[in-house]
């Protein structure tokens, strides 16, 4: 298998993939980004099933920066493109386009992953598996350091959620498309009616199992800047789950 550069392939958003308004659904789009993520690894040596056995490591998605120009819509057909940066000392960055078939940006975003022991969870430096990268691509989708997300506003509980067996991943851990599905209900249909994200962050702090408990908090920013903040925590041993800002505008 020849290592490339950039990984490509076309999508189709499929009923499942849309929501009430006939457009992508976020948690869709995060889906796409994993895929092709994992495939890539895979064409570059470095998928799942290569370092599990040889340096008991796995990938950890930590944070996740998403900008929509233009919602693809249900039915429609999508070219999805990802390629790597060059490896940090802890952790590894890469980034994503989604484009249509006339070549036009629809979404940009870009992301973080770090390399965990698969028994103890405990973090690995990038230096532990060996890539033979083939040129890197040093364009960047979204210029961000991905940096904290620091909550203003007011802050208000809006549901619990228990995690369930179907929301955990080959990792055994939530996927992290899901807790863009509990973002997003925290919204209303109304609100989504009239509003859509154009931009979302979200940082995956600590691991959610099967069984846990999490609480869904959400800060409205009160400077009208478009912000809305959305954090999850397991009040049970009072740790933050993971922390997103997402930026909304009017449709």
């Amino acid at each position: 298998m020849v290592p490339l550069s950039k990984y490509v392939k076309k999508y189709q958003v499929t009923v499942n993939d849309a929501d009430f308004t006939k457009k992508l659904k976020l948690s869709a789009a995060f889906n796409y980004f994993q895929e092709i993520a994992s495939l890539h690894a895979d064409n570059l040596g470095i998928g799942f099933n290569e370092i599990g056995p040889k340096y008991n490591v796995t990938w950890v998605l930590t944070r996740m920066k998403v900008e929509i120009l233009k919602y693809p819509i249900w039915d429609q057909e999508i070219v999805v493109e990802t390629w790597p940066q060059i490896p940090k000392r802890f952790h590894f960055e890469r980034d994503f386009y989604i484009k249509d078939l006339n070549n036009n940006i629809l979404v940009k975003a870009t992301s973080m992953w770090v390399l965990i022991d698969i028994n103890t969870r405990e973090l690995r430096s990038s230096d532990i598996i060996a890539i033979n990268y083939p040129e890197i691509i040093t364009e960047r989708a979204i210029e961000s350091n991905l940096g904290k997300i620091r909550p203003t506003g007011e802050k208000e509980l809006i549901y619990k959620r228990i995690i369930g067996c179907s929301d955990i991943d080959m990792n055994e851990h939530l996927n992290n498309s899901k807790y863009v599905d509990f973002i997003m209900d925290c919204f209303s249909m109304d609100t989504l009616r009239k509003y859509h994200p154009c931009s979302i962050q979200v940082n995956y702090v600590n691991e959610s199992l099967a069984g846990d408990e999490i609480s869904l908090y959400k800060y409205v920013d009160n400077t009208e800047t478009g912000k809305v903040y959305v954090e999850g925590v397991d009040e049970k041993t009072n740790s933050q789950k993971f922390i997103s800002e997402i930026v909304i505008q009017k449709l």
